[in-house]
């Protein structure tokens, strides 16, 4: 994709005209029409206006994106501006920092796994991602971004309105996920495990606009498992269940609260994996994908309000890296802020040391 060709693409996806933008930047209208096919260059100053405007980063324009991302829009028909967006800036950061310290990634599985083509191969898929993450059987999949991270997979949480669930692109080695930070936290948590699946089986690009909608994708509805079983362990999820079940002192809808609570699900979710194990009827999982808690079930039953990809959440290990490099000056802070997705300010940065008397002279001499 020539220059030109991106600068049209990031004035559509500003939802700006030509005359818009060329009034903003401080050229004509046709001479912007005539960057935009190519007939004429663009100088490095409107360049840098142009970028400004449309909120992207000069190499955006200069350099080819993500590979998998670039093929993808090559085959697809579906419209994902706000998702493909992000992904691909937040891509492009994590190979610069990756570029400068691929243990980031080093954590990435040696070869990818068969996709799953039946229920039991997704099952099976889900305890193999649990072993890998280093869960016990009874272990919620607590902190879920943390964990991915272990396996090279960088999860972020941005706000995507009411735009896709989650994406992921490959790299070379590892991977990026961004997951929809508008989301409610029980969402949020299933696009991810529903995005690990996906890193798993060495998908190179995928965007998932819903999950756990109806079984219309057979591979889609084996991963929609996958991150169930991920969530909420079989074996755990019967033991527990049964406990909170027979509690003579509380009800189904009760039951549901605590579990939803305990292994940080939706309640759609929880009802679908009742359903699926055979541990509720029909009736009783509808009566638990209507329940919701209230702010008394957090008081009465001592639930902690989860707050995870709360966004705009990056993972804890790209955050360090990236201040190790600010530290070691191999970013500068305007470099580090942008690459730390606008979540630190200039006064949170570590403080570096001064530069001493003789530095400076050897640099002015």
């Amino acid at each position: 994709m020539s220059i030109g060709e991106r600068v049209a693409q990031a004035r559509i996806d500003a939802g700006l005209t030509q005359v818009q933008l060329a009034s903003a930047v401080g050229v004509d209208r046709s001479a912007l029409a005539k960057i935009e096919t190519g007939s004429r260059g663009v100088s490095a100053v409107e360049l840098v206006a142009i970028a400004r405007e449309l909120h992207r980063r000069i190499e955006w324009f200069v350099e080819p994106g993500p590979p998998a991302i670039v093929s993808y829009r090559a085959t697809s028909e579906v419209a994902t501006q706000a998702i493909d967006f992000e992904l691909e800036r937040i891509v492009r950061d994590v190979e610069f920092v990756v570029g400068q310290a691929p243990a980031l990634v080093g954590g990435a599985p040696a070869a990818s796994a068969p996709v799953p083509g039946s229920n039991a191969d997704a099952d099976n898929l889900a305890a193999e991602a649990r072993s890998l993450l280093g869960l016990k059987p009874e272990t919620p999949a607590h902190e879920l971004a943390g964990l991915v991270a272990t396996i090279g997979l960088l999860a972020f949480s941005v706000p995507l309105g009411e735009g896709a669930d989650a994406g992921t692109v490959l790299l070379p080695q590892g991977g990026v996920t961004v997951v929809n930070g508008d989301l409610q936290v029980g969402r949020r948590r299933l696009a991810l495990a529903h995005e690990v699946g996906h890193y798993l089986i060495a998908d190179p690009y995928t965007v998932d606009w819903r999950v756990t909608a109806a079984d219309s994708d057979a591979l889609e509805s084996r991963l929609d498992r996958f991150a169930r079983a991920l969530l909420l362990p079989e074996a755990d999820l019967r033991v527990r269940w049964g406990e909170w079940i027979s509690n003579p002192d509380e009800v189904l809808r009760d039951a549901a609260v605590r579990a939803g609570s305990h292994y940080r699900v939706d309640m759609a979710t929880l009802a679908r994996r009742l359903d699926e194990l055979e541990l509720a009827d029909a009736a009783e999982a509808d009566v638990i994908r209507r329940a919701q808690t209230k702010k008394a079930d957090i008081v009465e039953k001592g639930l902690i309000v989860h707050h995870e990809l709360e966004p705009v959440a990056l993972p804890r290990p790209y955050e360090q890296v990236v201040l190790r490099l600010y530290r070691r000056e191999l970013v500068s802070a305007d470099r580090a802020l942008g690459l730390l997705l606008g979540t630190f300010d200039a006064d949170a940065l570590p403080d570096l040391p001064p530069v001493s008397e003789a530095e400076i002279w050897a640099f002015t001499s």
